[in-house]
């Protein structure tokens, strides 16, 4: 097989506390701007104005976004087929008519004639109850995970740190989400839980490793297995982990703004996962058989 990077021999274990530290820093700054600003909800926890529009001449949502970006309005727009569209923005319910009325005047004003067909208040999507029930099945999901890489490698450190990690990812890329003033809503859910998934398969691939290796180098320190497996496995990581990243930076720079959101979430969280999955999880792995 042709080895795309040379044979690395890095000492993870040794540089740990820098990542600890940029891990840190990181989600510090990001708690910091969840309560200085709060969380940037978007429609699907919010609600809003909803105006749907039949245009005289055929046009397409591209057009219509470009328009309202231009006026300062973010849209999340819908189309029925027969040139006829939904556009929602967030708002409060007392202000229905402020905000439809900025909409259509943002669309007159640049020459396009339509009907309008319907203006209403729409409510939140996710409800408390089913927000509750969502993060359940968030925590009961990684309780499951735990179990079943402590069964898998007969020890619960590896479940734990791994879950560790997942929670890492997802506190990174809100972080990057709150930094850049993008909105959270069901689609970012969907990235976020995505980068989950990526996250600790790939972490499972170097726990994998460091079980053959100990088997293999059964007189070897634990730094110096993890940092065998690391390095055994990391041309695998960068290689796998690069096409992914690629692809996401064509859907976040040619994807359009309907994607926009997502790629970036999922851009930050796969750039993370192969971050932590290298320097965190097996990292403190060690730390915790270091104390024991």
């Amino acid at each position: 097989m042709v080895r795309l990077i040379p044979k690395t021999n890095i000492d993870f274990v040794g540089k740990r506390h820098y990542f600890y530290a940029i891990s840190s820093i990181i989600i510090l700054i990001g708690i910091i701007y969840m309560f200085v600003k709060g969380l940037n909800l978007g429609l699907d926890f919010t609600g809003g104005t909803q105006l749907q529009l039949k245009f005289n001449d055929k046009t397409d949502i591209g057009s219509i976004r470009k328009i309202l970006n231009k006026n300062g309005i973010e849209a999340q727009i819908i189309s029925f087929g027969d040139n006829s569209y939904s556009i929602t923005v967030k708002g409060d319910q007392e202000n229905v008519n402020e905000y439809a009325n900025k909409i259509t005047n943002a669309l007159n004003s640049e020459g396009f004639k339509f009907i309008e067909e319907k203006r209403d208040f729409v409510g939140p999507v996710v409800g408390k109850d089913l927000s509750r029930k969502a993060i359940f099945s968030i925590v009961l999901s990684m309780f499951g995970i735990i179990v079943y890489v402590a069964f898998r490698y007969t020890h619960p450190i590896w479940g734990i740190t791994g879950v560790i990690g997942i929670i890492h990812d997802v506190l990174v890329a809100i972080t990057a989400l709150l930094i850049t003033g993008r909105q959270i809503d069901l689609v970012i859910i969907a990235a976020l839980l995505t980068i989950a998934g990526y996250s600790i398969n790939d972490t499972i691939v170097i726990y994998d490793r460091i079980r053959e290796n100990k088997r293999k180098f059964p007189k070897k320190s634990f730094g110096e297995l993890i940092n065998l497996s690391i390095n055994e496995t990391l041309s695998r990581t960068i290689v796998t982990s690069s096409t992914v990243i690629f692809v996401l930076l064509v859907l976040y720079f040619f994807g359009g703004s309907a994607i926009n959101d997502f790629a970036f979430c999922m851009l930050a969280g796969s750039v993370c996962g192969v971050y932590s999955t290298l320097g965190i999880c097996t990292t403190l792995a060690y730390d915790w058989q270091k104390e024991k």
